[in-house]
């Protein structure tokens, strides 16, 4: 199933004991569930190279332009590959000093590209990337990403992760925000945010075995 930020931040408020919104901007409390929701969600993406979030980028080279803007990439995100479709070639990473030795090079080599390196963000927060051998023609290079949703800020953007360890996540940091009662305490819906995280994990790797690692946040 999926769930829009306002259904989101309602399932939250709920479990909180709190009065259900009808726009996630009802209120100064329903704005702060929208914080802890989105606290959430990033770090749920970042546990894991979920399928939902698989991108690709393409970027068509100029002959002698080696630097191009991966547009809309932004900077959390994480390479699964990088291929030349023109040339059926998998381009490879290549460390920022190495790729200074290669354009430092008299001549520099002009050709097809065989390499790749990050090379800072332009203005609109988006990363750059160096490509070496120098293109001498036009090549289209598809960068294939996992690349994190933005961040939820309309009642009816729908998350593309699994909802429930972003719910208890969020639930989590509400219970601490507003201190213990005697509900649950706050450490415990944490363990239970862990275990929904690990569970979604276990069921997306069974269906993509090639994505078996995750991180423990």
């Amino acid at each position: 199933m999926s769930y829009t930020y306002l259904q989101l931040v309602n399932s939250v408020l709920r479990r909180l004991r709190e009065r259900e919104v009808t726009s996630v901007t009802d209120n100064i409390y329903s704005k702060l569930i929208c914080e802890y929701v989105n606290d959430s969600k990033r770090q749920v993406e970042d546990a894991y190279n979920w399928n939902a979030l698989s991108t690709t980028i393409t970027a068509d080279t100029t002959p002698s332009l080696f630097n191009y803007v991966l547009a809309g990439s932004g900077q959390r995100f994480r390479v699964i590959d990088v291929l030349d479709d023109t040339s059926d070639n998998a381009l490879q990473p290549q460390t920022t000093s190495k790729m200074n030795e290669l354009f430092l090079m008299n001549p520099s080599q002009y050709g097809q590209p065989q390499f790749y390196n990050f090379n800072g963000t332009n203005s609109n927060g988006d990363t750059q990337v160096d490509i070496y051998p120098i293109p001498d023609k036009a090549y289209s290079i598809r960068f294939n990403l996992i690349n994190p949703q933005a961040a939820l800020s309309n009642s009816s953007d729908v998350l593309l992760v699994p909802a429930e360890p972003v719910i208890l996540g969020a639930v989590a940091r509400g219970m601490a925000e507003r201190g213990e009662d005697n509900a649950m305490l706050s450490s415990e819906m944490y363990a239970l945010y862990l275990q929904s995280l690990s569970d979604a994990i276990a069921l997306e790797s069974g269906r993509y075995l090639e994505e078996a690692a995750w991180i423990d946040v």
